[in-house]
């Protein structure tokens, strides 16, 4: 199996070299920019499995560089925001970052991210799991992670994938959020984590409402999210 190709951005050397030597360590081949204007065109440039783009950078910030990412690309791509800096994290998931990490982050810890998210976008399923998921104007092909809405392309980011994949495998049930954070994050729901929630608002505008104006996904009380089955 090829080792799966990471972009790390940040403008921290010395910590852009802590971080490759630890991924290279751990199985990936990992390349490096100091500078966002370089590493947006080496995210839509190369074939990176994985992108992981700081927020905080002189000149283009993290959030200018994932805005132009996102209008080219669907690669995932993990933030590194400023611990306790709720916005950031937050502007970052509503424009298309799959997660984040607070910084200063262990190596580990990304390392555990990274391995996360790619394992959601890069699993073998069952046969099982490989068949195509419909319900209302919904089809999902987990293989291909294929999605399309009343016949036509749905775009959406890789945690939106996963998201919708395991709410639609239980269309007419809520699944709980700690749930939804395993399956889309390959990680528990931590205390005060928006996460989900911010994710879930992006995919409802892609999907619109229903005829009498409701949500295609209910939010049921303590209980989780629920997509509408009909």
């Amino acid at each position: 199996m090829s080792q799966s190709k990471i972009l790390l951005v940040d403008d921290d050397v010395e910590l852009l070299d802590m971080l490759r030597t630890y991924l290279a360590r751990d199985g990936f081949d990992v390349i490096v920019e100091s500078d966002a204007e370089a590493g947006v065109a080496a995210a839509l440039a190369g074939d990176f499995q994985l992108i992981v783009l700081d927020v905080m950078m002189p000149r283009l910030s993290g959030i200018d560089a994932l805005t132009q990412i996102r209008r080219a690309s669907r690669v995932p791509v993990l933030m590194l925001t400023a611990k306790g800096d709720e916005a950031d994290r937050i502007v970052g998931l509503e424009l298309g970052a799959d997660d984040y990490v607070p910084k200063p982050c262990a190596p580990r810890e990304l390392a555990a991210r990274v391995r996360a998210i790619l394992r959601r976008t890069q699993s073998n399923e069952t046969a099982d799991g490989d068949a195509a998921i419909e319900t209302g104007p919904l089809k999902l092909v987990p293989q291909q992670r294929r999605a399309e809405w009343d016949g036509r392309p749905l775009d959406l980011t890789s945690t939106e994938f996963n998201l919708l994949e395991a709410l639609a495998r239980n269309a007419g049930r809520p699944v709980s959020k700690e749930t939804l954070s395993e399956h889309a994050l390959g990680r528990p729901l931590t205390r005060f984590d928006r996460s989900i929630d911010v994710h879930m608002s992006s995919i409802r505008r892609k999907l619109g409402t229903l005829p009498d104006g409701r949500s295609w996904i209910q939010t049921v009380v303590r209980q989780g999210y629920q997509l509408v089955r009909e």
